[in-house]
């Protein structure tokens, strides 16, 4: 993460009745290649191999309040004249949400080949954390964000692939959550850093009739880790909501 402050507070919250040890790494920005090479170096004077990595970073980026137009003016007026509407937030959007993950998993494909080969029976895994955004075909107001996750749904099918074909035990998958607290959904977290969300709003929204929780994301993160046989595969996580809004 950007935020040092973050990183200490989860190793200070969790690091009591683990069986091993959080350790919050200096905080990095990995939309820079410069910075991603810090982290890994850092890593590799720490561990000797890497079992598990989660690409999780992502942002929203900005949003279009306003596309329920009904002529061609007014939803150019939203789409394109809006001085929010910006090459640079795509930029932005693209390099957090689909750049990062494509770099710090190329850069970190030695150390996780060496997890393989340190677990006999296991291969080491990669975790994208893409969206039902990316799959739902509604824009749901976020244009630069629904397009990254589809491009990051893409881009696991096409690094699985090529680790595949270049004869490494490396799986990629990419989980697709749907609602669930964070601090993109609800714009602020407790002192736990936990994010919160009403029951009631998504009651009539989603066909579980609630947002996703901390043990519908653990659940599937650790079949995504632990299943030998999954591979370039996207796991929806999303309580329904897919069957009730409709895929491209």
């Amino acid at each position: 993460g950007r935020r040092e402050e973050k990183l200490e507070r989860v190793a200070e919250l969790y690091n009591k009745n683990v069986s091993g040890e959080i350790i919050a790494l200096p905080s990095t920005d990995l939309t820079r290649k410069n910075e991603i090479a810090r982290l890994v170096a850092d890593l590799q004077a720490r561990e000797q191999h890497l079992s598990i990595l989660i690409n999780n970073a992502g942002i929203s980026g900005e949003s279009r309040d306003d596309v329920e137009r009904t002529d061609a003016t007014s939803l150019r007026q939203t789409l394109f004249d809006d001085e929010t509407a910006t090459f640079e937030d795509w930029e932005s959007v693209y390099r957090t949400n689909v750049a990062q993950a494509f770099f710090l998993t190329s850069a970190l494909l030695p150390l996780l080949q060496k997890g393989t080969e340190k677990e006999h029976g296991f291969s080491s895994t990669v975790i994208n954390i893409s969206s039902i955004s990316g799959i739902v075909k509604a824009s749901q107001h976020h244009f630069a964000y629904n397009a990254s996750k589809a491009a990051t749904i893409h881009l696991t099918r096409l690094l699985a692939h090529e680790v595949m074909t270049s004869g490494l035990k490396i799986r990629i998958n990419n989980i697709a959550p749907g609602v669930f607290p964070s601090e993109m959904t609800t714009g602020e977290s407790d002192e736990k850093q936990k994010s919160q969300i009403p029951k009631e709003k998504y009651e009539s929204k989603v066909p579980a009739a609630r947002p996703g929780n901390d043990r519908d994301m653990g659940n599937a993160i650790l079949f995504a880790v632990t299943n030998q046989y999954l591979n370039g595969q996207t796991i929806v996580v999303d309580g329904g909501y897919v069957l009730a809004t409709g895929t491209v």
